[in-house]
């Protein structure tokens, strides 16, 4: 009896042996795995891969929610006003026509004229005519001496002119009296077109008044005087 249980106890302890081993052998692999990974895996890197393709542009977000509107800013200074105006200089033009002695004695119609070159359609004409006038009458009478500017006298403002009126004479006093005077008739005219005007002084009569016996540049000089000027603003 004792000698059975010697050899059983044997081969276990045999048994015994060879599975610690082969758990040992086993343990050793798995250990070596263990300590290569650790060995190389922090440490060794591979060369660098080729670069990606750039993606695809993304769509459009959400637009976002308006922001609160600003504060008014404070008021600016007050601006000046500045207007440029580019105009050519202006250029002095004018003209006179003079006669000696002119002793033109028609009561009714035009006396004299000169005609004047307008450089510009916006301008006005300053128009003289100086010269002795004379009117003589045996009752009341009334001359009007007056400009023309191509044929119609001018409207804009008001026609150029001056007159004579001789009363009804007296006991007293001699209604024929002759007596000459230098007398200028002046004015300006607008509205006359440019280029060649023909500005001619007239003698008429004073409305509803019976004319008399009129003399214009009698025995001295007589001169008529045009200038263009700017109109103005």
């Amino acid at each position: 009896m004792g000698h059975f249980k010697t050899p059983v106890l044997i081969v276990s302890l045999l048994l015994l042996t060879c599975c610690e081993a082969e758990k040992l052998k086993t343990r050793g692999l798995r250990q070596k795995d263990v300590d290569y990974m650790e060995k190389y895996s922090g440490c060794l890197q591979g060369p660098a891969g080729n670069p990606g393709r750039d993606g695809n542009p993304g769509a459009n977000g959400i637009p976002g929610t308006p922001g609160i509107p600003g504060r008014d800013g404070a008021r600016g200074q007050k601006g000046e006003c500045v207007t440029e105006r580019f105009e050519e200089p202006w250029k002095p033009n004018y003209k006179q026509c003079a006669w000696n002695a002119l002793n033109y004695g028609i009561d009714l119609g035009k006396i004299t004229e000169c005609t004047f070159t307008k450089f510009r359609a916006e301008s006005a004409l300053r128009v003289l005519f100086s010269g002795s006038l004379r009117l003589k009458c045996k009752t009341a009478c009334c001359q009007r001496w007056y400009f023309t500017f191509n044929g119609a006298e001018c409207v804009a403002p008001l026609p150029v002119e001056s007159i004579i009126y001789l009363d009804q004479g007296s006991p007293e006093f001699n209604s024929t009296i002759n007596i000459h005077r230098t007398t200028s008739v002046e004015g300006l005219c607008e509205g006359v077109g440019k280029g060649l005007v023909d500005v001619a002084i007239w003698v008429g009569t004073c409305g509803d008044y019976p004319h008399g016996d009129a003399s214009t540049g009698w025995n001295s000089v007589s001169r008529l005087i045009i200038e263009e000027l700017p109109m103005s603003s």
